[in-house]
């Protein structure tokens, strides 16, 4: 397929395969020589994925260059992705530069006039032509007049540029219009564009019947054998007697004779054109020559191909261009490399980038260009920083583009080292191009990238994301969430796809654990890095709070699960929340509330996303709603302390009655919430009562793991050592009986944490018993493991350091056999041992604001109820203290009697004025 001449010039240097290789003689040679598949895919594929304008190969002016930019950005087109848009853009430039079209020449501008008048006012110059034919040059050896050789040159030159667009008819048309019939007449001798020398051709282009019968009698292609060995013989002789470049790449370039048609190719693109050209124009010569009559001459070419020697004749055509010959494209693209005759910007373009990248998809060699993508984008071993700035991102977008099109291409046909290179070093270059847009804040496109990986590579890389994103603002965290949202399914049968359940999973489970930390010298910072822990672990919950967008399928029923998934993480969060906020400061403890926070919007919709007749659901919507009990009992507490602490600093005669009603105010409100948590009429507060799921003829052992800080009474961290950590293990002992110890089979590790050297990993272990492991668990108090560590965390083990407690980290309980295998969690531990903890330093508190209000004149009544409620053996409260509580609690009662004593003596004396 042949543009018109009022077509635009066909582009230059651009996918070399197509130039000049869609006329009728070569298809069918091109496409045999072809590997089977050649750039990866069938030809016929390929053809069907390059636009037509591409197998055309126009050059257009600016405007439909922009027009042929945006085709390939339509198309996406392979070739046209990256590295072929930066030669689009160059060509735009050279166009700009130089004008679109060629063959600007007036009629007869190819005529040697001033040569001619120059041989007729003086002809003693012997280097000077004495005649103007067209063969004097070469026959005389001599040049013409300066002037004429460059109009000369300037013409060859635009032939040049034609006959690389595959334009011989407009070359030789330009030749004839400039005057220079004699040189189309040497570029088409056999008229038209139809090159092949047949019968039909020669009756078409009107030859003599005597033509005709020359070709018939010499053998079919004797005159296109001719015609090249002339072609030459001419390029011969104009580089021996330095003619023009031009003139001898035009004629070289018709005979294939590549030693002096490179020298001109002084690009990449040229270079590699031409050797293509070549190497398809002698295949042909070799297909026409089987055609011979004389099958001498056949054998004798046999003969040239193994090297046998051979007279210079037409009739050993192409003997005389054979070897300068590539044999496949691995040859071929070996020469632009090696070869003596290319220019050394050539060889020197082989090693750039991009030039590395076509030669591989070239030659098919796709695992090797895999590696080599890889072996230039990936990082330094010490530098792993999904957040580092990336040196060629350019490289890295297309590197990971170039994956998912080959991937793409090969999904039905792939060998084994194939596979193994687009999956392994493939998902390393995606996984690279995922990071760069996270570090550029793309997060809405990592997905469909991330969705890509492999499972476990994906769920890892979604997690770091995740957390590093953990402190961003709401719309950033929100976009990384649609993004997996989006792109993964929520969860998946397929063992080998990510999903998005398990990288929440992930995320869960990573937010509890103890991450290394970096301290002061002197340790002063240990409190506040843990702080700011427990904030982390609460904001870890929103991402299980974003609503999916109504496109995915299902999502109704996805934020049903996230939510649920919410309150079930949530409570175990409250739980460990729960055992650091026992200290009696102002100062609220920071993740309890946030999670709170967190949680408020989206339970207002529970009762659209969430069936409350699952027995699961309920009892963690129930024991949610006991935990915003408790905090909010807590807030109230801490508030009306640091209305106490405040007056307690400006004299008694000083408080103003605004500022002792306050502190009245917040003292009632803090019993208000007691009493509502206290005395619960349906369902005591987080009552732990469940059955086990296990039948006493199991043996079944129960195991309690806990990361925690010792602290000092003053708050301050408490280095831990071995020796620290040996005493504690026989003070956590003590807390048990014997019989417990012998026929529980308890046993207890202390260590200090390999990840934080300021914390302690504790591990109990004993085995179940009926009403404590086996059964129903009726005295909703953990057992003997709760029991255990709820003196840990009071403080109140009687071999180690008075007053040094537990600040509990992370807190897990389960179900194992014998082999310490996981069998499922033992929550009622946990609840029991919060119980155990939260029950009673609640009445504690209680009965301080009863203290506090007796003080302002105000009925003890309260503080009557809670001596009841802590005697009672309906509220099985008593058993929950410990003995320093109990001690405490008498304290208090003493001074409400103190108080209450007073207050009568009062009235009495106010009775008997």
């Amino acid at each position: 397929m042949f543009p018109s001449r009022s077509d635009p010039l066909p582009l230059e240097s651009f996918g070399w395969w197509k130039i000049n290789l869609c006329s009728k003689r070569h298809n069918f040679y091109w496409m045999k020589l072809l590997p089977g598949h050649f750039f990866g895919i069938s030809m016929a594929k390929k053809m069907r994925i390059f636009p037509e304008s591409f197998l055309c190969h126009q050059v257009h002016p600016i405007r439909r260059l922009a027009g042929l930019l945006q085709q390939i950005l339509q198309r996406n087109c392979v070739c046209g992705s990256y590295f072929g848009l930066k030669v689009l853009l160059l060509k735009l430039l050279i166009w700009r530069r130089r004008g679109s079209h060629v063959g600007s020449y007036l009629p007869s501008s190819g005529v040697w006039h001033r040569t001619q008048r120059y041989l007729k006012r003086n002809n003693n110059d012997s280097t000077i032509v004495k005649h103007v034919d067209f063969d004097a040059p070469t026959r005389e050896e001599a040049q013409l007049l300066p002037d004429d050789k460059k109009q000369d040159e300037l013409l060859l030159e635009d032939i040049w540029t034609l006959l690389r667009a595959g334009r011989l008819e407009e070359a030789s048309e330009l030749c004839r219009s400039a005057g220079q019939a004699w040189r189309a007449a040497t570029l088409c001798p056999f008229g038209g564009i139809d090159m092949f020398p047949s019968l039909d051709a020669l009756l078409k282009n009107g030859k003599s019947r005597t033509l005709q019968a020359i070709e018939l009698e010499s053998g079919i292609g004797r005159q296109w054998r001719l015609w090249k060995w002339a072609s030459y013989c001419a390029s011969e002789k104009i580089a021996e007697q330095d003619g023009g470049r031009y003139e001898m790449a035009v004629y070289a370039l018709q005979c294939s004779n590549l030693k002096r048609v490179l020298p001109i190719c002084t690009d990449w693109e040229s270079a590699c054109w031409a050797m293509a050209r070549s190497w398809l124009d002698v295949q042909v010569d070799l297909q026409l020559f089987k055609y011979q009559t004389s099958r001498s001459d056949e054998r004798q070419l046999d003969d040239d191909m193994n090297g046998a020697q051979n007279s210079v004749s037409p009739e050993s055509w192409p003997y005389h261009v054979l070897d300068q010959q590539p044999r496949n494209i691995t040859a071929l693209l070996q020469k632009l490399h090696s070869s003596d005759f290319v220019h050394e910007t050539v060889s020197r373009a082989c090693r750039e980038q991009h030039r590395q990248i076509e030669m591989n998809l070239m030659s098919g060699n796709i695992a090797h260009l895999i590696d080599l993508l890889w072996s230039w984008l990936s990082p330094a071993e010490e530098d792993q920083n999904i957040a580092r700035t990336l040196d060629d991102p350019e490289m890295i977008r297309f590197g990971a583009h170039v994956v998912l099109v080959l991937r793409y291409i090969f999904s039905d046909e792939m060998d084994d080292e194939l596979e193994e290179k687009l999956v392994t070093v493939g998902d390393l270059i995606i996984n690279l191009y995922v990071r760069y847009l996270f570090s550029e804040d793309q997060e809405e496109l990592v997905g469909v990238y991330a969705s890509q990986l492999e499972r476990d590579l994906c769920i890892n890389l979604f997690v770091e994301m995740m957390e590093l994103r953990l402190n961003s603002s709401l719309h950033t965290m929100y976009k990384l969430f649609l993004s997996a949202v989006e792109y993964l399914p929520f969860s998946s049968g397929d063992a080998s796809k990510a999903c998005f359940e398990e990288i929440i999973e992930r995320v869960l489970s990573r937010s509890r654990q103890t991450k290394p930390s970096k301290y002061d010298e002197d340790f002063s910072d240990v409190a506040h890095q843990h702080h700011l822990q427990s904030l982390q672990k609460a904001m870890v919950i929103q991402w299980l709070c974003f609503t999916p967008p109504p496109s995915i399928p299902n999502f109704q029923m996805i934020t049903g699960k996230l939510l649920i998934r919410a309150l079930m993480h949530s409570n175990t969060l409250f739980r460990e929340f729960s055992l650091i906020s026992m200290r009696r400061v102002p100062e609220l403890p920071a993740g309890p509330h946030k999670l709170l926070a967190i949680l408020a919007e989206p339970l207002k919709q529970k009762e659209n996303l969430i069936s409350l007749e699952d027995q699961e659901v309920s009892d963690n919507l129930q024991e949610f709603e006991d935990w915003h009990e408790y905090y909010s009992l807590d807030a109230t507490y801490r508030n009306w302390l640091k209305v106490e602490i405040q007056n307690a600093a400006v004299p008694p005669d000083m408080l103003s009655a605004e500022e002792n009603d306050q502190a009245v105010a917040a003292a009632k409100e803090t019993l208000e919430l007691a009493f509502l948590l206290l005395k619960k009429d349906e369902r005591p507060w987080l009552d732990a009562v469940e059955s086990s799921p296990f039948e006493p003829s199991q043996p079944i052992f129960l195991e309690l793991h806990a990361c925690a800080m010792l602290c000092l009474p003053s708050g301050e961290c408490m280095l831990p050592d071995a020796t620290s950590c040996t005493a504690l293990t026989s003070a956590l002992y003590s807390t048990a009986n014997e019989e417990d110890m012998l026929h529980r089979q308890l046993k207890v590790d202390v260590q200090v944490s390999s990840r934080d050297p300021c914390c302690i990993e504790v591990a109990l272990c004993c085995l179940a018993a009926e009403g404590d492991g086996y059964g129903l668990h009726e005295t909703s108090d953990g057992g003997l493991l709760a029991a255990i560590m709820a003196a840990g965390f009071k403080g109140e083990l009687s071999r180690f350091q008075p007053g040094v407690s537990m600040a509990i980290s992370r807190l897990d309980a389960w179900y194992s056999d014998g082999n310490g295998s996981v069998e499922s969690t033992a929550a009622y531990i946990i609840r029991g041992l919060c119980r155990r903890c939260c029950l009673p330093e609640t009445i504690l508190r209680s009965m301080q604001a009863c203290i506090s209000l007796s003080a302002a004149g105000d009925s003890l009544h309260d503080c009557d109820k809670l001596i009841e409620l802590v005697g009672s053996s309906e509220s099985g409260m008593l058993h929950l203290f410990s003995q320093q509580q109990l001690q405490e609690f008498l304290i208090l009662e003493r001074e409400c009697l103190i108080s209450k004593m007073e207050i009568e003596e009062e009235q009495q004396l106010s009775s008997d004025s």
